[in-house]
């Protein structure tokens, strides 16, 4: 499956909506309590809970309890679907560089479990991968979070008509694909620039343009020392651009030789 399907299409509301210090009613170890403990609570080891991170064993630990059957009621079900979430969230998708924290953040987000499936994980999970490359080629850089297994394979044309694509077939958006548009997570934005691998859409590719300088000084802002901030005031240019996605779909020449590029295109990459 392609990268931007695997985790749910890359489509829906960008993941934004969040101040940090509405997760949690006070720092406490004994029991996760949340602003709605109906929703979340479930009780916790001494210690799993590090400032706004719950470790990852904890986590797994309470799913481990919980056996759910035909005559489980329905409240007990969806609070094990919010923590199978949690886990999946914080722990394959989106797991950061200790690799056993989760961070709570996610929890506002599971409150309607139904609504989850409106926002758009896939290219939250991109961006959050991407900065983390991004972060993990600085120099001195020893750890890096992400869904690395997404760039833990050899690139090859899947065969669409396979079953388990077709599988999906429904939630395909093939030409989202081809936007040139920003990905954001909470703090996180980067931008998604199709054009510059048109071949692997089958498209003649040319020499792209240089990333804007605003590409790059977004690195600069995360959620460090940023408490309560609104995160949508504050990439509210960049939301008005996801929601104008539809209209950034880039077309190209198709070309049935993958290697078949505008004039001086071999040149630029070579030297570039």
């Amino acid at each position: 499956m392609d990268r931007r399907a695997v985790y749910g299409p890359r489509d829906g509301t960008v993941l934004s909506q969040h101040r940090s210090d509405e997760i949690l009613d006070g720092d406490i170890d004994e029991v996760l309590q949340a602003k709605r403990a109906d929703v979340y609570r479930f009780r916790t080891r001494k210690g799993a809970l590090k400032g706004p991170r719950l470790q990852v064993k904890a986590i797994i630990h309470h799913i481990l309890r919980v056996h759910i059957t035909p005559d489980t009621p329905y409240l007990t079900v969806v609070q094990y679907a919010r923590a199978v979430a949690l886990l999946l969230l914080g722990g394959t998708m989106c797991p950061d560089s200790s690799r056993n924290l989760v961070s709570l953040l996610y929890l506002a987000k599971l409150e309607n479990i139904v609504a989850t499936r409106n926002y758009s994980w896939g290219s939250a999970v991109l961006a959050f991968l991407y900065r983390e490359l991004c972060n993990a080629s600085e120099k001195g850089k020893a750890a890096i979070g992400g869904a690395l297994q997404l760039v833990q394979f050899i690139w090859q044309p899947y065969d669409m008509e396979s079953n388990v694509i077709m599988a999906y077939a429904k939630d395909f958006n093939p030409q989202l694909w081809r936007s040139i548009c920003p990905l954001i997570f909470y703090a996180i934005v980067e931008m998604h620039h199709p054009e510059r691998v048109l071949r692997q859409f089958g498209m003649m590719q040319n020499i792209p343009d240089q990333p804007e300088y605003s590409d790059m000084s977004l690195h600069k802002i995360t959620r460090s020392n940023r408490t309560g901030t609104d995160w949508v005031l504050q990439h509210i240019l960049y939301i008005t651009k996801w929601q104008r996605r539809y209209d950034t779909i880039i077309q190209r020449q198709p070309i049935s030789n993958r290697r078949d590029t505008d004039r001086g295109y071999w040149k630029w990459y070579t030297t570039t």
